[in-house]
């Protein structure tokens, strides 16, 4: 028996495994179908979360997880194993082994049965963990640059070149670039951002792309950036602005970033947006496109580089390309059209490209004849134009600071195309116009009409303009198409086209043409021969403005200026040809303003005395005019300025200036004067004196010595062949005494002209002048300008830092003695232009070695061989200024000599 109860233990515990096997193997029908179950629920749980992967990342810029990623791909291993498995036990189940005792197939039907509750377990796990996940995907890491679209940039290669360099430069962390609306500021900057497209430049962590526009939102300019960096909204989205720039400073401030900012109108805080400060090593960098060059400096740009219009045939070729080449060659005349029309658009790639396209689809000459026509006459009336141009340019002019800038600013479309402003004349229209009323003083209103200038210029609505053939004075011009655009503002979009009458050039004007002026506010007729006589006399009840500039206008219709009811300013500058003045001007009692500069008018009619409200009389050059109307200027009782320079010498000085002295409200005085007599009537009128803003001397017989008053601010003394000394203080030899207390100093005089007095041999009073710009020395015998030695206060290095300092514009002419402009080195910070010529004993210029690191200069003009026999210190010196060297052409110097 002891024997026998561990045999049946045996038994009985194989018989049991045996049984648990076959058990397993009798189940295994159904544990496959479980199991197909638990696949099923599997495959549809993968479905779903390959479809949200797949969503977000197309939709949202995100990619998956690395936990979805992971169980992904054991899914996709189970589905193989488990087809796998169930293959291999519906080939067993087929074969029925266990049935057929087969030993061999029963081992391998039984390790198959034991798998498969595994396999279910495993999937059920897998089925668990994918219906678990929250969040499938995670956002993309920010690229290193986002390519913006861009067409080939034509013209731009200059300043790109400036904007890499900058980028190039430690020194250099913000880079403004500014320029003209629609001259290619966004197409540079994108230029910039795609450059770094390129694998090989890795130069930056990060470069952001962001249009800040013109109304400037600070929290929407966060939020981009925010956006760009990638940081999850939760973080941010809602936050008040301290929280999201802490953000942003907080991303930032470890990365080497390139922040590029378009079409900035106004100086924008980025320390408030959450900008780290550069510098610190970190060598990141901002570059930001602006209009104006005010945001430049508002932005504390360390360089600023100006995107100027196309050159001639950079914008022809843009025009071509966007023209189109079936266009070009559907007719042999047109490309000479189209060359025509492209000039039009004055380089200006906005333009070129809305002109472009809407002349197209014009296929024969007579279109583009059409076209070229509108063009020139009727802009606006382009398909395009308003909406496409003048629409976006005009966002300048809506950003001007105030109503009297914006004023000043349309007021400039009176001018012609390419017409050279002067400024001084620009200005005084502007005070004659009311523009500049808030100022009582005249001097105040000139330098806030400067001010505006500036304004205008910094905003790219008005460009530095030059006359070649006038030295010392201050040009504007405005671009033919910001002009167009003015005009169409200030015709109110268009609706009112002749609110605005514009003509140049048209020789007669016809009456009919006359009478459409009846709804106008300003006339500008300019290079016209004449007006077509009128049967009666027409009415402008609108009127304040009529310019009639630069004519060959002999005579007027009768009756035109009768009713002008509301008339402010005439300008009849530079005809002359007009020999008479209308009568009916004495009766136009609103008017303000009434120039007649450089005309051929004999006699002023008596009937101009009751002009009460005048303020301006310009009587400038007026070579034929006999004497004034007696007590005509005195009654003139608003005027404030009044200008008689160069004029007939039948007009009586000493008379003239007892009449302005009993004026009240004159404060601004430009006069010529011939003689002792009247000279003396000015140097002991106080009044006179603060009055008198510019002072020419001219044919003075018999005077030595002049004390020059020291509120003048611009001097000319010509032909005065005895005269040998002009100083602020006098003496008892003086040919001119002043009775009034004496000065110390010129702190007023800006300019000064000194022609053909060959006894004065020296301009030593210069010294005491700290704010002159402008010197022009002709036909004189002196050998020093200013003499050795002659520092009159101060310290010698204090002094010598500001002789000069201020000086612009310095030309020598026809001096065959002189040897020396000053015995010292200076620095000449302002300069940007010296003429010399026909001095063949100057060797030397007054120059230090600072002169070749002054940005402003722009030229030095004189005679090849006077040039190449200069004599230099400093041989750096030569090579710094060559390239500045402009031989004289021959129109400059046969000026040159005829002013003198």
């Amino acid at each position: 028996m002891d024997l026998v109860s561990p045999v049946l233990d045996v038994v009985t515990l194989i018989c049991n495994c045996i049984g648990d096997r076959a058990a397993s193997v009798r189940r295994l029908p159904e544990s496959l179908r479980s199991l197909r179950t638990e696949m099923e629920k599997l495959s549809n749980v993968y479905k779903d979360v390959k479809e949200r992967v797949e969503l977000e990342e197309n939709l949202e810029k995100k990619k998956s997880t690395h936990a979805v990623d992971g169980w992904i791909g054991r899914a996709e291993a189970m589905e193989m194993e488990v087809n796998e498995l169930v293959e291999n036990c519906d080939e067993e189940i087929q074969n029925k082994c266990l049935g057929n005792y087969c030993p061999g197939n029963c081992r391998a039907r039984y390790k198959l049965a034991k798998m498969v509750p595994e396999k279910i377990d495993a999937v059920a796990a897998l089925h668990t963990e994918g219906s678990n996940f929250e969040e499938v995907t995670v956002p993309l890491p920010s690229p290193q640059v986002f390519e913006t679209p861009l067409e080939k940039p034509v013209g731009l290669d200059s300043p790109f070149e400036k904007a890499w360099k900058c980028l190039q430069d430690e020194k250099v962390g913000t880079i403004g670039i500014y320029g003209m609306g629609g001259v290619g500021k966004t197409t540079l900057l994108k230029k910039i951002n795609n450059k770094f497209l390129q694998s090989s430049i890795n130069a930056f962590d990060l470069v952001i792309w962001l249009v800040v526009s013109r109304s400037t939102n600070l929290e929407r300019v966060q939020e981009t950036i925010l956006d760009r960096l990638g940081i999850p909204n939760e973080r941010w989205k809602g936050r008040e602005e301290e929280r999201k720039a802490e953000e942003i400073r907080r991303a930032l401030k470890t990365r080497k970033f390139l922040l590029l900012l378009d079409d900035i109108w106004d100086p924008l805080d980025l320390m408030r947006v959450g900008i780290p400060p550069l510098g610190d090593g970190n060598q990141s960098k901002i570059v930001f496109t602006t209009r104006s060059a005010d945001v430049c400096g508002g932005m504390a740009a360390q360089k600023s580089i100006k995107v100027e219009c196309l050159e001639e045939k950079e914008a022809l070729s843009l025009f071509q390309a966007k023209v189109g080449e079936d266009t070009l060659n559907s007719h042999p005349d047109i490309p000479k059209l189209v060359e025509m029309v492209a000039k039009e658009c004055k380089g200006l790639p906005l333009a070129l490209i809305v002109i472009a396209r809407a002349m197209a689809s014009a296929k024969t000459p007579e279109e583009w004849e059409r076209n070229l026509h509108k063009l020139r006459k009727y802009p606006k009336n382009l398909p395009g134009t308003e909406n496409d141009l003048f629409s976006v340019l005009a966002f300048s002019y809506d950003s001007l600071p105030d109503e009297a800038t914006k004023s000043c600013f349309l007021y400039c479309s009176l001018f012609p195309e390419d017409y050279q402003i002067p400024s001084e004349h620009l200005i005084q229209l502007w005070i004659g116009e009311g523009f500049l009323d808030e100022y009582d003083d005249i001097q105040e209103a000139k330098n806030q009409g400067g001010e505006i200038i500036e304004k205008l210029k910094h905003a790219c609505l008005l460009q530095v303009g030059r006359s070649q053939l006038i030295v010392g004075k201050e040009f504007l011009k405005m671009h033919d198409v910001i002009r167009d655009m003015a005009l169409w503002l200030a015709c109110e979009k268009g609706k009112k086209k002749k609110k605005f009458v514009v003509e140049d050039g048209v020789g007669l004007i016809r009456a009919r043409e006359v009478r459409k002026w009846k709804d106008a506010q300003k006339i500008s007729l300019w290079n016209n021969t004449s007006i077509e006589e009128l049967r009666e006399p027409p009415h402008f009840p609108n009127i304040e403005t009529t310019l009639y500039s630069r004519s060959v206008m002999e005579s007027f219709p009768s009756g035109l200026f009768t009713n002008m009811s509301v008339i402010r300013v005439l300008d009849f500058s530079n005809n002359n040809k007009l020999r008479e003045l209308p009568v009916e001007i004495g009766n136009l009692v609103t008017l303000q303003y009434l120039n007649l500069s450089n005309t051929g008018i004999k006699h002023l009619p008596v009937e101009l005395k009751n002009l009460k409200k005048l303020r301006f009389l310009l009587l400038d050059d007026m070579f034929s005019l006999g004497p004034l109307p007696p007590q005509m200027v005195s009654n003139l009782s608003s005027l404030q300025m009044f200008s008689m320079q160069s004029s007939s010498y039948k007009v009586d000085e000493a008379m003239l200036l007892k009449e302005l002295e009993q004026l009240e409200d004159i404060n601004d005085i430009s006069i010529t004067l011939t003689s002792i007599l009247p000279a003396q009537i000015l140097f002991n009128s106080h009044k006179l004196q603060l009055s008198t803003t510019l002072l020419q001397l001219k044919d003075c017989r018999g005077v030595k010595q002049v004390q020059i008053s020291p509120y003048v601010q611009k001097l000319k003394v010509g032909s005065c062949d005895e005269l040998e000394n002009l100083e602020i203080i006098g003496s008892e030899k003086e040919a001119v005494p002043s009775k009034f207390p004496r000065q110390q100093s010129f702190n007023l005089l800006l300019r000064v002209h000194i022609v053909r007095c060959r006894k004065l041999l020296n301009l030593n009073w210069l010294i005491d002048a700290p704010k002159l710009q402008s010197l022009d020395i002709a036909f004189c015998e002196m050998e020093k300008v200013v003499e050795d030695g002659k520092i009159t206060k101060g310290s010698e290095i204090e002094s010598c830092s500001s002789v000069f300092s201020r000086l612009i514009s310095l030309t020598l002419n026809c001096m065959p003695k002189l040897k020396s402009i000053y015995g010292h080195a200076l620095p000449f910070p302002s300069l940007k232009r010296i003429i010399v010529k026909y001095c063949p004993s100057l060797k030397k210029l007054p120059f230090d070695s600072s002169i070749a690191m002054n940005k402003k200069l722009e030229e030095i003009m004189g005679n090849q061989e006077w040039w190449d026999g200069l004599e230099w210190e400093d041989q750096t010196m030569i090579e710094n200024l060559t390239p500045y060297f402009r031989p004289l052409k021959i129109y400059q110097v046969i000026h040159l000599t005829s002013t003198a």
